[in-house]
């Protein structure tokens, strides 16, 4: 049998190191389906629920493999049920290559049924490369192009092949002849170390500060031992964007954790109070966490110079990656001899950690949810991947879970999609079916999509050599996070009838599929809850019924929030006396706490 443009656009994929695909199939890839069945072992096809769970997938895929991730959609509908998942990896630079399967050439133009303008719909979304192919002899190029431009420019590319094409005789090798493009798989190496003198002037305004502040994200997550190297020689407190969490772990004492709107009130102290800044990897989006313009001088270190003085502006921008960029230039640092500015730093972070456990035991109605998170860390096992979805799940991760090396965990951090947390875990546990995972999601965000992820755990599981893979899900029955904000950023009262959700028994649910179904709703059950999960010989849902009214407080309140906030309160918000007394709980805490710890 001759091989066709199915058969060669697998097996090149194949020859680029892809050994697995998520996807959900349709007439518009009945081709590439075919070629899959004959693929045998050499590839693996995950059918998810739906393409939006297959593109997010893939890119959690890229996120815990370090690989490219493909995804596969038919024409029509499948390819535009990809591009929230598609975009989610744009936004936090994931390589991800979308092949999309289209109607017969000769169609195009006519108004054909599941016609849609593929090349303008991918446009945005896989702006750096998105091509039809029309001939056989274009399909190894196509393929090779993206690929290398996915892996190298960490972003989405895609391959649309009209269903037609793929089942016509392929052309592995393009004539020789003029018009013809003959592409390979040649192995990339990019400039990653940035030149001397690039490194001198770093170092110089690194060497001059007092007071100096390190945030890292996501692009120094495989730069932890140059980050405490240099945060040790630089006497410098160190606070984490939300997809850098793991850059650096929790358990040093000059980590302050998260930043932002759902950071910790030591980061907002380092950056408030330091005179230099060093950025390492991030794209942090909220610029009012930063230090005030002219406050700070600035040296930021990223593998893309587009990314590079955006959020801050910065004296010097080195281009390179992090961990090469840090080694070359640790040598030409000077240790610090006064370290007045650290043990500010570290006394600060005892503070923070004493308020956070105070708050997580205060009563709520029936479970405080910061307790789930808190209870949840010490009990992580070490080499744990955590996925967390949009919402007040992400403002408890963010806080109350101690990052320990060896762990991974990710979320949604530039598109902050709900939606993401379940397929991400399905993902983490095909890529290291070894290790124990464990997704934190909203109900709003389990309704949306996650309970059609059950579905896909309870098909795999058994292949699992470590089946542990808990869903937690906090039933509050709102939109809480949407909720908050409504509050303190319109000065509007919570409307329900937007907010509310309706009821749904997540743990039976899961109990009716083959999984394990836990549910908590005396915050006594929470720590011996998480162990029986964890120790569970299969997948669990661990349903914990949560009050909706424990705040999500911002490190800093300014004073037009204050006043939105009390606005909303004072306006007909249906929660609001249980809204003000859980307010008052937290900001207690906060001022009593850390006075008596600044007494003693």
């Amino acid at each position: 049998m001759s091989k066709t443009v199915s058969d060669q656009l697998l097996q090149r994929l194949h020859e680029w190191g892809v050994r697995r695909i998520y996807g959900y199939p349709g007439d518009g890839i009945n081709g590439l389906m075919g070629a899959f069945n004959r693929m045998g072992d050499q590839m693996e096809f995950v059918q998810a629920r739906h393409e939006e769970l297959a593109a997010f997938m893939a890119t959690a895929h890229a996120k815990f493999t370090g690989e490219v991730g493909v995804c596969l959609a038919t024409s029509g509908p499948g390819a535009i049920h990809l591009l929230n998942g598609l975009y989610d990896a744009k936004a936090d630079h994931q390589p991800v290559v979308a092949i999309v399967g289209q109607q017969a050439r000769s169609a195009l133009g006519g108004d054909y049924q599941q016609e849609v303008d593929l090349l303008s719909l991918f446009k945005d979304v896989a702006h750096e490369y998105v091509q039809v192919a029309m001939v056989p002899a274009q399909v190894r190029h196509l393929v090779d192009r993206a690929m290398r431009i996915a892996r190298d420019q960490r972003c989405v590319t895609c391959v649309i092949v009209p269903n037609d094409l793929q089942d016509m005789d392929a052309v592995e090798q393009p004539p020789r002849e003029h018009g013809t493009v003959h592409s390979g798989i040649g192995t990339t190496y990019p400039p990653l170390v940035p030149d001397a003198e690039s490194l001198r002037a770093a170092a110089a305004v690194l060497n001059a500060g007092q007071r100096v502040a390190i945030l890292a994200g996501a692009g120094a997550l495989h730069a932890t031992d140059e980050l405490i190297a240099v945060a040790d020689v630089l006497g410098a407190g160190v606070a984490k964007a939300l997809l850098g969490k793991f850059a650096v772990p929790d358990d040093l004492p000059w980590v302050t954790g998260a930043i932002g709107l759902l950071g910790t009130v030591p980061s907002w102290e380092l950056m408030s109070g330091c005179d230099t800044l060093l950025m390492v990897g991030s794209s942090f989006p909220y610029s009012e966490f930063l230090p005030k313009e002219g406050q700070a001088r600035g040296v930021q270190i990223d593998l893309d110079g587009r990314k590079v003085s955006l959020r801050y502006p910065m004296e010097l921008n080195v281009v390179g990656d992090s961990r090469r960029t840090l080694q070359a230039l640790l040598p030409l640092l000077e240790r610090k001899a006064d370290r007045s500015w650290r043990d500010r730093i570290e006394a600060s972070v005892r503070d923070w950690w004493a308020v956070l456990e105070k708050r997580a035991m205060n009563e709520a109605s029936p479970v405080n949810p910061q307790r789930v998170f808190w209870e949840l860390s010490p009990q992580l096992p070490d080499n744990a991947i955590l996925t967390v979805d949009s919402g007040t799940s992400a403002a408890w991760y963010a806080r109350d879970v101690k990052a320990r090396r060896g762990m991974m965990g990710s979320l949604s951090g530039g598109l902050a999609t709900m939606g993401n947390a379940v397929p991400y875990a399905i993902a983490a546990k095909m890529c290291h079916p070894g290790r124990p995972v464990i997704a934190l999601v909203g109900d709003g965000a389990m309704q949306m999509l996650g309970i059609n992820g059950l579905i896909t755990i309870a098909h795999h599981w058994k292949r699992w050599a470590d089946p542990r893979l808990v869903v937690m899900v906090l039933n509050n029955g709102d939109l809480n996070m949407v909720t908050w904000e409504q509050r303190v950023s319109e000065g509007d009262p919570k409307f329900s009838a937007s907010q509310d959700l309706p009821a749904f028994p997540f743990a039976e649910y899961a109990r009716l599929l083959g999984l394990q179904g836990l549910r908590v709703d005396r915050p006594e059950q929470v720590a011996g809850a998480w162990a029986q999960a964890l120790a569970a010989d299969r997948p669990v849902l661990l349903e914990v019924m949560a009050d909706p009214n424990v705040p999500p407080l911002p490190p800093h309140l300014d004073l037009r929030q204050a006043g939105h906030y009390l606005k909303a309160l004072l306006q007909g918000d249906p929660d609001a006396k249980q809204v003000i007394t859980a307010t008052m709980r937290e900001a207690w805490d906060g001022l009593v706490t850390r006075h008596v710890k600044a007494k003693n």
